[in-house]
């Protein structure tokens, strides 16, 4: 636990300092700019945005966000690396079910997924070489497959990403409550929690989010390694570790199974056991995020990441067997479990090995409790960076939002990932952050777009081997088209056996959840689509311009915001201009009325009675009478407002402007001008948002320019201009502008 707890306050300390550091800057930028009357004043949501995520980046900066090798591995590798924590135990939980009779099967399901897991790295290394653009299986899919085959393997994987936040939290709590058993009434707090510090980690970029979890990926490598080491060696010395529960008996859920029922407990626990897999397309969907030569770091991440997660599931595997490691899915089901069956939580596979190999409560096991914690949680990280690029892509390809492609202040997608946040908090809190219940829905996504993509492979080498010329080509076409092939088929059969042992599990939910998915995204498709028709221009349209323009202005009572909507409407110069106000208080009507007398102005005022005291509906009903007199008229309603300064100031201004805009722009060859004035609280608002960096004056750059071009002011916009040049340009004077 210190392990987690120093990690995060490294974490913490090094946000801080950046932010720290954000804050002078700003400072800094506050005493150039105040000498030209230009003082930012950061609200308190910009501050907290700023302590959280960080200052923003330039986009011509995207470049320096490109992640080595040695970055790149515990970013994208941390899932499948953290697998191996409880791998193991899926395995045995499942073949626990028929006691202990049938805990021999291990080994050759270790050795089933152990050559998956070989087959799909070598796999995607050429899925890395072959396409390097980051679409990874979707991209390979939808160009060999079709669009909608890759929007099934898209739908796919965006519910295992979120799986893998879910699982991976949720096991790494589990860890967590091995060594600290108080925490367990907290189960799903601290699952939401840690998935909050995820989500600001990274939301501030990938690189620096990747420096973070960098340390606890390679800390558990070395603690696993070590762990496997010196078991193994006390193993081969005749003292081999034995388990706490390795003297524990198992009640049997089922007992005399013949052997069709025994093949079939095998699948199932082969098909727990695949979770091993999770994670390991992610690097073929980060592949622009590496340092040049892209494809070649990529593939050469990829062949680091199978190596260890090869050697430490098989070395987790042993040991779990040499000390008879005991794990149910009820405790209440170990026989001689020491300890309250009903509230007290088994420990994990391995917890109980790491007790067995360096000692129960010494500082190695609390070592890689810490570690292993660390590790499961941050594998949640390749979810983090899977789900935002994917879901960016798919944006781009208008299958969703839009909003999804946009990078935020840290050049990171932060939309997705507060996205992907939100959704895997909703699982955990729905399923109590149960590792148990939400590993049922978990691999059936992954395994669905490792069998599509491995067919898209297929395809992708068949076209290649047409054209390829020289023999050796050909040979190495057709050498990478049976690695494909046989992972394509080893996938398939590993699919249907998932889909059907764990489809009464709750697996059923993601088969639901992907056709729905894939509705969704088609129907958002076929709107954007139909959206780029109905704007499209061509040499037929011919563009008409309107024969009247009407200006009507909305009034509610005689004041500045008001006279600056009447000046600014006369300026436009329409063809008509009318004030319009509506009758609901006959008190209120009757001076402005008189004022409006006082002014002797030619604009006239049109009073529309209101006997129901509405206000949207009349003036709607005055627009469109108005309209009907001409078919090409133009109506443009200038509507008066009050900008403010803080959020709770809205609630009491604006909220007649806002329904009336609502309605009247679906009013056809209606417009609606907002003019806007500034009260004193939006004074102290840092409308611009800008911070400007040291050293501009030496760059020739002036530090108090605004993004307009000029110094702001609270009810001026712009910079006034001079008295000589704006009284050249200003018009006869009219009687409402001298009041």
């Amino acid at each position: 636990m210190g392990l987690v707890g120093g990690t995060v306050m490294t974490a913490s300390l090094r946000a801080l300092a950046g932010s720290l550091r954000n804050l002078y800057t700003l400072g800094a930028a506050n005493r150039r700019r105040s000498k030209l009357g230009s003082l930012i004043v950061p609200t308190p949501t910009s501050l907290l945005k700023r302590l959280v995520v960080g200052r923003p980046f330039r986009s011509d900066r995207l470049s320096h966000t490109l992640l080595p090798k040695r970055i790149a591995l515990p970013i994208f590798a941390s899932d499948p690396l953290s697998s191996v924590a409880y791998a193991t135990q899926e395995i045995l939980l499942i073949l626990t079910l028929g006691g202990l009779a049938y805990l021999y099967l291990t080994p050759l399901i270790a050795a089933a997924v152990v050559l998956l897991l070989a087959v799909v790295v070598l796999s995607y290394r050429q899925v890395v070489q072959a396409y390097p653009s980051g679409g990874g299986s979707y991209e390979v899919v939808s160009t060999n497959l079709g669009p909608r085959a890759g929007l099934v393997v898209a739908a796919a994987l965006l519910v295992d990403y979120v799986m893998t936040v879910a699982v991976s939290v949720a096991a790494g709590v589990d860890n967590i409550i091995s060594a600290v058993p108080e925490l367990n009434p907290h189960r799903v707090a601290v699952n939401i929690g840690f998935i909050l510090v995820l989500t600001a980690m990274n939301l501030r970029g990938v690189r620096e989010s990747g420096r973070t979890f960098a340390v606890p990926t390679y800390a558990f490598i070395a603690g696993v390694m070590l762990m496997i080491a010196i078991g193994v060696l006390r193993t081969l010395m005749g003292e081999a570790p034995q388990a706490e529960s390795a003297n524990y008996g198992v009640h049997a859920e089922h007992i005399g199974l013949n052997a069709l029922a025994i093949s079939l407990l095998a699948l199932r626990a082969f098909s727990s056991g695949c979770t091993a897999l999770t994670g390991v397309e992610a690097i073929s969907n980060g592949v622009p995020a590496f340092r040049k030569p892209k494809a070649l770091n990529a593939a050469r991440t990829m062949t680091s990441m199978g190596v260890l997660a090869i050697t430490m599931f098989v070395g987790v595997t042993a040991l779990a067997l040499i000390s008879h490691t005991r794990v149910v899915e009820n405790t209440c089901d170990l026989i001689g479990f020491a300890g309250n069956c009903a509230t007290d939580p088994q420990r994990t596979v391995i917890a109980q090995i790491a007790a067995a190999v360096f000692g129960n409560n010494s500082i190695m096991f609390f070592y890689m409790q810490a570690a292993t914690a660390l590790i499961l949680i941050l594998a949640a990280n390749t979810a983090y960076n899977g789900f935002p690029l994917l879901s960016s892509i798919l944006a781009q390809d208008r299958y969703l939002p839009r909003q999804l492609h946009t990078r935020g202040d840290r050049l990171a997608y932060s939309n997705g990932i507060i996205l992907l946040a939100v959704i895997a908090c909703g699982l955990i809190y729905a399923f109590d952050g149960s590792t148990t219940r939400l590993i049922q829905l978990y691999i059936l996504g992954v395994f669905t777009s490792f069998t599509l993509c491995q067919t898209g492979m297929v395809w992708h080498w068949n076209r290649q081997l047409a054209d390829a010329v020289t023999p050796a080509e050909r040979f190495r076409i057709k050498r990478a088209r049976a690695i494909n092939a046989f992972g394509a088929c080893f996938t398939g059969v590993v699919l249907v056996v998932v889909m059907v042992t764990k489809f009464t599990h709750g697996a059923y939910l993601v088969v639901i959840a992907i056709p729905v998915l894939c509705v969704l995204m088609q129907a958002i498709h076929r709107h954007y689509a139909a959206v780029r028709e109905e704007l499209r221009t061509s040499d037929e349209d011919e563009p008409t311009m309107p024969s009247r323009i009407h200006a009507v202005v909305l009034i509610s009572s005689w004041h500045k915001a008001t006279q600056r909507a009447l000046l600014f409407a006369k300026a436009t110069k329409p063809d008509t201009l009318t004030a319009l106000t509506v009758n609901v208080d006959d008190a209120e009507t009757r001076a402005l009325m008189r004022e409006w007398e006082e002014l002797n102005t030619t604009i006239p005022l049109k009073v529309i009675e209101s006997p129901y005291r509405e206000i949207t509906r009349p003036v709607v009903d005055y627009i469109k009478q108005l309209r009907r007199s001409g078919p090409r008229d133009v109506v443009n309603v200038y509507i008066p407002e009050y900008v403010v300064g803080h959020w709770w100031e809205n609630l009491l201004h604006n909220q007649s402007s806002l329904r009336l805009k609502g309605r009247l722009l679906f009013e056809p060859s209606v417009m609606v001008t907002s003019v806007p004035w500034q009260l004193h609280s939006s004074a102290q608002r840092d409308l611009t948002r800008v911070v400007h960096s040291p050293g501009e004056i030496r760059r020739g750059i002036d530090p108090a320019a605004a993004p307009n071009g000029g110094a702001t002011r609270p009810n001026g916009g712009a910079a006034r201009p001079s008295r000589r040049r704006a009284q050249s340009a200003s018009p006869a004077p009219d009687p409402v502008a001298r009041r």
